[in-house]
């Protein structure tokens, strides 16, 4: 599991990427980089990464789930998650 300060500051960065998305489309049309520069450099969503919502890992993440590999093997071998199960052939 990361630690929750890497958890936390992943969280600020996806509030501030929400937060400043209208106002850097509408620079971005503009053609107004020298304002771009100027707004905070988390605010991008470039430096935002896909992390597990449970534990937080970074890598090993499944898209389609929001969860690390790891996470979607336990649940889906406890049946937590539905319409999945262990192949067997």
């Amino acid at each position: 599991m990361s630690k929750k300060s890497i958890i936390a500051r992943q969280a600020k960065r996806e509030r501030l990427a929400a937060k400043f998305a209208e106002k850097r489309a509408e620079l971005k049309a503009a053609g107004d980089y020298a304002a771009l520069d100027k707004l905070p450099k988390n605010a991008s969503p470039v430096r935002l990464h896909n992390r597990c919502q449970l534990t937080g890992r970074p890598k090993g993440y499944m898209r389609y789930f929001g969860i690390s590999r790891i996470m979607f093997r336990d649940m889906a071998l406890n049946g937590l998650i539905p319409g999945v199960k262990k192949a067997s052939w």
